[in-house]
């Protein structure tokens, strides 16, 4: 690894500490982060994103964070287009660069570029839409997970689109989303080094439902209600979003939103330390420890570990 460039990705379950730890990495070794969480990208949606705060964001050079509006569509192959030309700009100033989320999608998209998946007729997708409005998330999940249950372990099963899109892929080419999830990666003239933070499952739920009683003191219901407008876009198809709109859809009180929230949320690390156990060649650390994640990288940096 010592005459190339290299991206040190940081990944892990949501309120594992992931900011944090980028931050410090970025400081120690002088440069930039590149947010590849799905939702951070949009200004309008704050508090419901656990975007880093302003002191985070001064403390160190961040890009894909408030890089875009909501009234925009950014898919993730928009994403490793655009930063795969800023990590060419960022790596003529620096030798390693910093990526930080838990997105697996928009980690791989990035890391390895995406599968270049069918298309179904926009009639399979109109008719799945209209499942969905009608028969409810929960039908069309467990049809997922009886022809894929290795895609329905991984996936983001709580947002609509995703399983949409998997049942579509299904319903298009007879197979399913996980067979095309295997085709071979693009090599990237650079290196990647793959860090996952994680911690005690009771510890990591206790931050999970702290966060969430945050972000509802913060004022993220005011923020839902200011994208009302904006409700049947992707990113908004999400845990935090979708349960207060349900909320103001009168179809639950707020007491039970906040506890879907939270509830979601959990279901959702667990999903995301899965997707990352089995992604690449991920190096595990305890996410509060600072001083061996930077020895590890160093001596992989210098090719003590080769």
């Amino acid at each position: 690894m010592a005459n190339r460039k290299t991206l040190i990705a940081i990944v892990g379950p949501t309120a594992v500490g992931k900011t944090t730890m980028a931050i410090s990495l970025a400081q120690y070794f002088k440069t930039a982060i590149i947010s590849a969480d799905s939702r951070q990208f949009y200004r309008e949606m704050s508090i419901g994103t656990a975007k880093p705060d302003p002191a985070e964001l001064a403390a160190a050079p961040h890009y894909f964070i408030d890089s875009h509006s909501i009234t925009q569509d950014y898919s993730a192959g928009d994403f490793e287009r655009e930063a795969l030309l800023k990590l060419d700009e960022l790596f003529q100033l620096h030798d390693v660069v910093i990526m930080v989320g838990g997105s697996g999608l928009f980690v791989r998209a990035l890391c390895e570029g995406l599968d270049d998946l069918p298309k179904a007729g926009d009639e399979v997708r109109e008719r799945l839409n209209h499942e969905l409005a009608v028969l409810g998330l929960e039908v069309l999940k467990d049809r997922l997970k009886s022809i894929d249950p290795a895609y329905f372990e991984t996936a983001d099963i709580d947002n609509p689109q995703r399983v949409v899109r998997a049942l579509e892929v299904f319903e298009a080419t007879g197979k399913p989303m996980s067979f095309y999830h295997k085709k071979d990666v693009e090599k990237r003239p650079f290196d990647i080094l793959t860090i996952g933070l994680n911690m005690d499952r009771a510890r990591l739920y206790e931050r999970i439902n702290l966060r969430v009683d945050l972000m509802m003191a913060n004022g993220l219901l005011d923020e839902v209600k200011n994208l009302l407008p904006f409700k049947t876009k992707p990113a908004l198809l999400t845990v935090g979003y979708a349960e207060l709109f349900d909320y103001l859809d009168g179809k639950q009180s707020l007491v039970e939103a906040t506890e879907k929230i939270k509830q979601n949320s959990r279901r959702y690390a667990k999903r995301q330390i899965t997707w990352f156990k089995k992604y690449g060649n991920t190096h595990w650390f305890q996410s509060q420890e600072t001083a061996a994640i930077i020895d590890f990288i160093q001596k992989e940096l210098t090719g003590e570990h080769s």
